[in-house]
């Protein structure tokens, strides 16, 4: 959750079984010599495969190190907010969001979503392309799927991965991402790569490494396929009195605006809602006195991509600030 911070060391480790699993039998050579056995009982290349899976030799001792020891503390929402939306982050997307905006503009038409959410996600997700991950994600998953907290998980991920490398959009050494096997620019695990990349630029292969227009059209379609509304906003900065009871906020009390404004909350300029029939949720992360939000069904679809009200009040702030 990116409510959280997580601490990472850095030093390797040993690679020992965690409590409760145990080392596939064989070792990892036959825990590999299964995968490439599953794999090409569902038709995939062999030589793909082969190529993939001699990208890891043994299991990786920094992801597991990196897997285990997450001591993780909760931040406010105040908290969060400097550390995800710092000028120097605002700044970059400004200049970012102004060299692509011809390429947004084509994406926005294809796929009826906001440019400006597009690239708070882009921001969030990969410091606007900078920060995509360094690691092999064969190698990653094929390591947590081995002896990882959620074996299952990521050897179902790890089959996924190949059949991305069968359709020839990625080589499997180009094939990098985080640590847990989050790839390019938009952070897509495979399963979510299989469902929402697309080739925005024509070329006839999914990129969501080095394609900007892969990497726009695949988070747009990712948010239109998951019900983005085209043409309403997230949400907004509002006013709201101190005497509102935090118990009549959260994504599950939605009123009317007119009702809102009824129980004194208005938009963030004092004015009173345009629009009193349409229907949003009171989000006060902090608490009375602190910043408020009224959120509408597209901050839903955010949360989408991303579980969390924290991550999606940052997706929808940094899209309305760099643009």
């Amino acid at each position: 959750m990116l409510t959280r911070r997580t601490l990472l060391a850095a030093l390797p480790v040993a690679v020992t079984p965690l409590p409760g699993t145990s080392f596939a039998a064989g070792g990892y050579a036959s825990f590999l010599a299964s995968v490439r056995e599953e794999a090409l009982a569902r038709g995939l290349s062999p030589q793909i495969v082969s190529q993939a899976l001699a990208l890891t030799r043994e299991p990786n001792a920094h992801v597991l190190k990196l897997d285990r020891h997450q001591p993780e503390f909760t931040l406010t929402w105040a908290q969060y907010r400097a550390r995800v939306l710092p000028a120097s982050r605002i700044e970059t997307g400004r200049q970012a969001f102004a060299a692509q905006s011809s390429l947004l503009t084509s994406v926005e038409t294809r796929y009826g979503v906001d440019p400006r959410v597009i690239v708070g996600i882009w921001g969030l997700e990969s410091g606007f392309g900078k920060t995509t991950g360094s690691f092999s994600v064969i190698d990653a998953l094929a390591t947590l799927a081995y002896n990882g907290r959620r074996s299952a998980f990521f050897r179902s991920e790890l089959l996924k991965a190949l059949v991305i490398l069968d359709h020839r959009d990625i080589s499997p050494a180009g094939m990098t991402g985080s640590y847990a096997g989050a790839m390019g620019q938009p952070q897509f695990m495979p399963s979510a790569y299989l469902r929402f990349a697309v080739d925005g630029d024509g070329d006839g292969r999914r990129d969501i490494w080095t394609s900007k227009a892969d990497v726009f059209a695949s988070i747009a379609n990712y948010l239109a396929r998951s019900g983005w509304r085209q043409g309403e906003p997230w949400g907004q900065p509002v006013q709201a009195p101190d005497s509102l009871p935090q118990s009549q906020t959260g994504r599950d009390h939605r009123r009317t605006l007119g009702q809102w404004m009824a129980a004194g909350v208005r938009r963030a300029d004092g004015q009173p809602f345009s629009r009193p029939d349409v229907s949003g949720a009171l989000i006060r992360p902090d608490g009375p006195g602190t910043d408020a939000f009224m959120v509408y069904q597209n901050f839903n679809v955010i949360r989408r991509y991303n579980p969390s009200d924290f991550y999606a009040l940052g997706v929808g702030l940094l899209g309305y600030a760099v643009a």
